[in-house]
């Protein structure tokens, strides 16, 4: 799988969750942007989130060796800041 199509379908999963999981608030994939994106050998991983302001963001994980996807959703639950 190339990076845009893996790209596109990551979009497309996180807009589909969101969809399914919320009552009339509806997303679509183009509101989805990549924050974070790693290609290692047959393997991709990106980091999702939305303009929703929710503290959630997704993580998509493609596993070239099952050409297999998994979608991980999370939520913020502190940002503290660390003085050194």
């Amino acid at each position: 799988m190339n990076e845009q199509e893996f790209i596109s379908i990551s979009k497309e999963i996180v807009a589909d969750y969101i969809n399914d999981q919320t009552d009339g608030v509806g997303i679509d994939k183009e509101a989805v942007y990549v924050v974070w994106l790693v290609k290692v050998l047959q393997n991709n991983k990106a980091l999702l989130s939305t303009p929703i302001p929710d503290g959630r963001y997704y993580e998509v994980t493609f596993n070239g060796d099952k050409n297999e996807i998994y979608l991980d959703a999370y939520k913020k639950e502190k940002n503290i800041e660390i003085n050194l």
